[in-house]
């Protein structure tokens, strides 16, 4: 189902075969330059009410957890908000980082929306729902990392569509590299899927008998999402910028730590002498 969410197994194709979450973009096309110009500012309500609903979706999870951690699977209505809120989250994000110039609607249901995303859950491994906050972890430090990069130089992108109207193909395939990768994370955590997200580089030839996708009135760029070279570099330079934020942050960390007390004292200090 590539207008949204599927909550049960397919009944064709590889029911028993674990699915990678997709994410369903049209190609870069032209954008009108004052969306793009305010697109921060007309986003601020989108903000505001994934902010909300992901608080409420994080206590949805951990029921979940409980619940396939006896059963092997999530239970119909906790799949249905928390896959309703990833699609929902997916086209914010979708429009806040220019791969589409569609404002997504305030609904789950985002029917209209070019940015898609097609869940098909399965049953769960209980030994793998168990640990699944350890699993998590290294797919967590890399999605950490793309998005202190995409961070660092989103308004360079942000400029090179405001100038040029449209978002330039290699950037668009780094972008969407990131946002498939981040939607990917989110549905593992959330136990929407059991497959562990990969395939940040982009997808390589299919390994079996492909599933044919429901019609869709644009084609899609991400199904599958091949990245030229330009694009892949772009990626790495995303990974590379985020373990210089990450580490910068840290070190400045480390020197408040360090030194802040002392500083203070010694201000202190100065502030009695002169009296």
């Amino acid at each position: 189902m590539t207008t949204g969410w599927n909550p049960h197994p397919p009944q064709a194709g590889h029911p028993e075969a674990e699915h990678l979450p997709e994410l369903d973009v049209p190609p870069p096309a032209r954008q009108r330059r004052w969306t793009v110009l305010l697109r921060f500012l007309l986003l601020l309500p989108q903000f505001i009410v994934t902010a909300v609903l992901g608080i409420a979706a994080f206590f949805v999870t951990v029921v979940g957890w409980f619940a396939a951690l006896f059963t092997g699977r999530l239970p119909a209505g906790v799949a249905g908000f928390l896959g309703g809120y990833l699609a929902y989250e997916t086209r914010v994000t979708a429009s806040a980082t220019l791969l589409v110039d569609h404002y997504p609607p305030f609904s789950f249901d985002g029917r209209d929306h070019p940015a898609r995303i097609e869940l098909r859950p399965g049953e769960l491994n209980r030994l793998a729902v168990l640990f699944r906050i350890v699993l998590m972890i290294p797919a967590a430090i890399v999605t950490s990392l793309l998005q202190y990069g995409l961070g660092a130089v989103c308004w360079v992108f942000w400029l090179i569509t405001l100038v040029l109207g449209r978002m330039p193909v290699p950037v668009f395939g780094a972008v969407a590299a990131v946002v498939r990768f981040r939607m990917r994370y989110q549905a593992y955590v959330m136990m929407l899927t059991s497959a562990y997200p990969k395939r940040l580089f982009g997808d390589g030839p299919p390994a079996g008998p492909p599933l044919t996708p429901a019609p869709a009135a644009v084609p899609s760029a991400t199904r599958p999402l091949l990245l030229g070279t330009p694009a892949k570099a772009l990626v790495v330079l995303l990974i590379v910028l985020g373990v210089l934020g990450a580490a910068a942050s840290q070190t400045v960390q480390l020197r408040q730590d360090r030194w802040g007390p002392e500083d203070d004292r010694g201000a202190a200090t100065a502030s009695i002498r002169t009296r």
